[in-house]
C-alpha cells in the first residue's frame, strides 16, 4: 500500500470512529469545506445529495442521528479497499432507535479524498430495512 493509500484508510478510519461517537463538532473538520454525502436510496430520511459540509452536519447528521438513542449508531468497518484517492468500505450500523427498535444495517461507502478530507462519499444501505423501521 502506497503512502498516500494509507494515509487515506488512516483517515476513513478516523472518520468512522468519530462519526460513532456521536460528536458531530469533531468530525466537521474531517470533511471537506466543499464536501458531498450521497445517500443512493430513495424514499427514506436522507435520501439523496447533500452539499457542503455545514449542511452534511447540520442538515443530514444531526437530524438522522436523532433518530437513534444518544451514542447510536455506531459504524463498524469489516473491511477496506484503497486505491488512490478512493477508499471503498463495507461497514455495519449497529445502535438502538429512539423508538425502541435494535438497528443493524449493512453499509458500502465509497469515499474520495482531496486535500487529506472527506471531499465525496456516497453511501449504500439496505433502504428496505430502514424503511420498516422509521
Amino acid at each position: 500500500m502506497s503512502e498516500v493509500e494509507s494515509r487515506n484508510e488512516s483517515l476513513v478510519r478516523a472518520f468512522f470512529e468519530t462519526l460513532s461517537t456521536g460528536n458531530l463538532e469533531r468530525l466537521r473538520p474531517l470533511l471537506h469545506q466543499q464536501a458531498t454525502w450521497t445517500v443512493m436510496a430513495k424514499g427514506i430520511p436522507g435520501a439523496g445529495e447533500k452539499k457542503g459540509r455545514d449542511v452534511i452536519i447540520d442538515e443530514f447528521l444531526g437530524p438522522v442521528r436523532g433518530l437513534f438513542e444518544d451514542g447510536d449508531p455506531k459504524v463498524k468497518i469489516d473491511r477496506m479497499i484503497c486505491q488512490g484517492p478512493l477508499v471503498a468500505a463495507e461497514t455495519r450500523g449497529l445502535g438502538r432507535l429512539k423508538n425502541g427498535k435494535e438497528y443493524k444495517n449493512s453499509y458500502a461507502f465509497v469515499i474520495e479524498i482531496k486535500d487529506h478530507q472527506v471531499f465525496s462519499l456516497r453511501e449504500y444501505m439496505d433502504s428496505y430495512y430502514v424503511s420498516t423501521l422509521v
